[in-house]
């Protein structure tokens, strides 16, 4: 599957657990954090595909594990083997 794809993929599933996503020009990578009581990831429109994909799977890398068995299994072998590295 394709880098994009799967960037799709994280960002629906991130959404599915409540997180607002922001992409904009920013001075920097971005990343996930929380906002009175909400839950926001800011990805930089420069940063590429792959880029975001980390800061997404990062970002669902600490929510809780029973979600997993929901998500696309491509996306799961992915935050499985990036979790194992």
């Amino acid at each position: 599957m394709h880098t994009v794809e799967l960037l799709e993929r994280a960002l629906g599933a991130a959404a599915s657990l409540g997180y607002h996503v922001r992409q904009d020009w920013l001075d920097g990578p971005g990343g996930g954090c929380e906002i009175k009581g909400e839950k926001w990831l800011f990805l930089d429109l420069a940063s590429s595909p792959l880029d975001k994909l980390h800061i997404v799977a990062d970002a669902l890398s600490r929510e809780r594990a029973g979600w997993r068995d929901k998500v696309d299994p491509a996306l799961r072998q992915f935050l499985e083997t990036r979790r194992a590295a």
